[in-house]
C-alpha cells in the first residue's frame, strides 16, 4: 500500500519552498500591496491562485508532455515571458501614488494575473516540477495530480497574500513620492533581474 504521509510531506516542503521564495508574482503583488494597498489587490492574489492552479493541471493532463514533444515550445516560452517581464518592470518602475494619476489607478484584475500565468516562467518550472516529481504511476496518477493542485494551491495562496502584506507595510513608510519611487523602481529592478535568471545555465524548464 502505498505510504501517503511519504507523499505529503515532500510535497509540502516544496510547494511552501517555491512558493514563498521571490519571484515574478511575488515582487509584483509586493509593488502592488505597498501603491494599491491589500483591498485592491485581491483580485490580484485571486488572479494568481486560480491561474497557477489551472496551470497546475493543464500541465498534468497534457501540456507537461507537448513540451517533451516540442521543446522548441520552451524556448518560445521563455522569449514571450522574459519580453512580457520587462514590459511589467518598465510599468512597476514607471508607477505613480493612486490620487496623481490621470485615469484611475488600476491594479493587476483576476483576469489579468491569471492569464500572466501563461508567461511567468517560474510558474512553469514550479507546476513542470511537481508533477514530474509527486504525481504517482498508474490508476493513481489522476488522484495524485488533484492532490498536488490542491495542496499546491492552498500552501500558495498564504505565502503570496504574505508578500502582499509585506508591500502594505512597506507602503505605511513611503509617504514622499521620493521614497516610492526609490521602492518601485528596487522591485522594477528585481523583476527584471528575474529575467537574467533565466538565462543562466541552471534555469531551464
Amino acid at each position: 500500500m502505498f505510504d501517503w504521509h511519504s507523499f505529503y510531506i515532500p510535497l509540502m516542503t516544496f510547494a511552501f519552498a517555491s512558493s514563498i521564495t521571490p519571484g515574478p508574482n511575488n515582487i509584483m503583488l509586493t509593488a502592488s500591496g505597498a501603491n494599491y494597498g491589500f483591498f485592491r489587490t485581491l483580485p490580484h492574489i485571486a488572479g494568481v491562485a486560480s491561474g497557477f492552479f489551472i496551470l497546475l493541471l493543464a500541465v498534468a493532463f497534457g501540456l507537461g508532455n507537448a513540451f517533451q514533444t516540442w521543446p522548441v515550445l520552451q524556448t518560445i516560452l521563455k522569449y514571450i515571458g522574459s519580453a512580457y517581464l520587462i514590459f511589467l518592470a518598465w510599468k512597476i518602475a514607471n508607477a505613480s501614488r493612486p490620487e496623481q494619476r490621470d485615469g484611475p489607478a488600476k491594479p493587476f484584475t483576476l483576469w489579468q494575473a491569471a492569464l500572466f500565468q501563461v508567461v511567468n516562467v517560474k510558474a512553469w518550472i514550479m507546476a513542470i516540477g511537481s508533477m514530474s516529481a509527486f504525481t504517482l504511476a498508474g490508476t493513481d496518477y489522476a488522484v495524485s495530480a488533484l492532490v498536488i493542485a490542491g495542496i499546491f494551491s492552498l500552501i500558495n495562496l498564504p505565502c503570496i497574500s504574505l508578500w502582499t502584506g509585506f508591500g502594505v507595510a512597506i507602503g505605511r513608510f513611503l509617504q514622499h513620492d521620493r521614497a516610492l519611487r526609490t521602492f518601485n523602481v528596487c522591485m522594477a529592478a528585481l523583476t527584471a533581474g528575474s529575467v537574467i535568471l533565466l538565462y543562466l545555465p541552471e534555469s531551464s524548464l
